[in-house]
């Protein structure tokens, strides 16, 4: 039997799972959660987010990063991790970047504009709700997806600043993709998988497909990293050695670096019971309302921690996240709980 995927074309978390199985050859059936199959996905789903993944046995699973993991102990090979441990942790933080602040440029984007929020709301009326005129669930979608950017960030004063970071980084990754398939060398990690999938989204829709085409490189990566089969001949290619990418990969961890003080700053703003919080932003204010949506940020930023504190001893990897400005906020006690 095979597992069960629901989930969207449209949603980067659920491609993000679709591609890993197809890479590890796990056999799957990849369901469009819509208005035919709410029922059947309602069984399952603790939350309701996608994707869903439902074993052959019952076993419910949500939020991405855990079921790939879970995967990789069931299905080592060919692993995402390299055996150097520092780039091993690299890659989990890099993943954590792509899940936690690649989304807020693709929602964004997504949603920011008329152009895009008409196209994208009629997309997802015809994927979501088959059975109804797509132009009048899209008008329902739209009212409500227009009205969301809370739930990343966006507003009109962090929108310029979303915006320039996209733009900052996509010729960083141009660069660092010309001499290689993947981010850490010819061979898939999970910073990929992290990565790839939102920047997919980011340029299937009109604005952001406008600001990527001039980076064809990325462009052909993220597509690939959204459609991956299993290695030719079980030749799943090698991982570099930090070495070799060291040049064109420190420039994209000073922008993780950012993000990582940016979920800090939501941490504790929620662990003092704000509704606010403001961090500087390389050098720029960044203001935004804080609730339930960010919440889950607080969990991933102890789970990153977590996986530092693992390899903390690694002198190479420790010199690294200091260049980058990653360090003190991975080394930073948690002061913070999360408020039941």
């Amino acid at each position: 039997m095979a597992l069960r995927i629901f989930g969207s074309q449209n949603s980067p978390y659920s491609v993000k799972i679709k591609s890993y199985c197809q890479y590890k050859g796990i056999s799957h059936e990849w369901i469009i959660r819509n208005s035919d199959t709410q029922e059947e996905y309602s069984k399952y789903a603790k939350l309701p987010i996608i994707p869903l993944v439902v074993t052959p046995k019952g076993e419910a699973m949500q939020d991405s990063t855990p079921i790939i993991e879970a995967f990789e102990a069931r299905c080592p090979e060919p692993s995402l991790y390299p055996s150097d441990p520092t780039l091993r942790f690299l890659s989990e933080l890099l993943e954590e970047y792509g899940d936690e602040w690649g989304n807020k440029w693709m929602f964004h984007l997504r949603w920011a504009r008329a152009v895009d929020q008409d196209i994208v709301s009629v997309r997802l009326a015809r994927e979501m709700m088959p059975n109804q005129p797509a132009e009048q669930a899209a008008k329902m979608i739209k009212k409500r997806m227009s009205g969301r950017g809370f739930a990343v960030g966006s507003n009109e004063k962090t929108a310029p600043i979303i915006e320039a970071d996209l733009l900052e980084v996509l010729p960083i990754l141009e660069k660092h993709l010309q001499t290689r398939k993947f981010l850490l060398g010819n061979r898939p990690a999970l910073a990929d998988f992290g990565l790839g999938p939102q920047l997919y989204e980011t340029l299937i829709d009109p604005t952001g497909g406008d600001w990527m085409k001039p980076y064809p490189r990325t462009c052909e990566w993220c597509m690939h990293m959204v459609d991956l089969k299993p290695p030719a001949g079980n030749d799943a290619g090698n991982f570099e050695q930090w070495e070799g990418l060291q040049s064109t990969l420190e420039p994209l961890l000073k922008h993780a670096g950012l993000f990582l003080a940016w979920s800090v700053a939501n941490a504790e703003a929620l662990g003092a019971g704000k509704q606010e919080m403001t961090v500087d932003f390389g050098g720029k204010s960044w203001w935004q309302t804080v609730g339930g949506p960010q919440k889950y940020h607080v969990k991933s930023l102890k789970e990153i921690r977590r996986k530092y504190q693992a390899v903390a001893s690694n002198t190479e990897l420790r010199s690294i996240l200091e260049r980058t400005g990653c360090l003190a906020a991975l080394q930073e006690k948690e002061k913070e709980k999360e408020k039941e």
